[in-house]
């Protein structure tokens, strides 16, 4: 990376790439640093976190921070824990909920974010397209995907959306709370203590 972490922040917060496309409006949401020790590679802010501009300030927050078993102020020191979600502006709502990230974002951003953040111990993939791109999971569901959490390594793994629009899911795969969670804790507490 050519630039200082910070001019990159700058760059990325104002960005206007895809304002064409976005009803709500461009505001880049995400939380980084170069010290960060866990990186949770989301989708896209959801239309509460686009007017708050905090990244999981919503119900889907405080069930991560629960998987997660961390408090608010570790889920929010940017120097522990980076927040860099596949799309990082709001990208509208959709027929069934809100539409996927923006294509262009990911490409634009990302490459530059994760080299410059050369500390994190632990990815956490939350949802379809972060899965896409970090582990390459082609057209597998998130189910099979997530079902699968063993088999990524110690450094990535892989999550359902923690949205209350996934409580049908999380009551139909009671596995994942029993094993995945407590194995979720543990891998959480170790990155943050190292």
């Amino acid at each position: 990376m050519s630039r200082p972490f910070s001019q990159l922040c700058r760059e990325a917060r104002a960005c206007t790439l895809c304002e064409d496309e976005l009803d709500a409006g461009v505001r880049p949401v995400f939380q980084a640093d170069p010290a960060a020790r866990i990186l949770i590679a989301g989708q896209a802010p959801g239309l509460r976190v686009h007017r708050s501009g905090v990244p999981f300030k919503d119900a889907s927050g405080e069930r991560l921070r629960d998987w997660m078993a961390v408090s608010e102020s570790t889920f929010y020191d940017p120097s522990r824990i980076a927040i860099l979600p596949m799309g990082f502006c709001y990208p509208g709502k959709g027929a069934s909920g809100d539409l996927p990230p923006r294509p262009e974002c990911a490409p634009t951003w990302r490459a530059d974010f994760l080299s410059a953040m050369p500390r994190i111990a632990l990815k956490l993939v939350i949802g379809q397209y972060a899965q896409q791109w970090h582990l390459e999971s082609g057209r597998r569901s998130v189910t099979d995907v997530v079902r699968d959490w063993q088999s990524v390594g110690e450094a990535v793994l892989p999550l359902p959306h923690p949205s209350p629009r996934n409580n049908i899911w999380l009551r139909k795969n009671p596995w994942f709370e029993e094993s995945v969670v407590p194995a979720l804790r543990e891998r959480v507490a170790r990155a943050l203590s190292s």
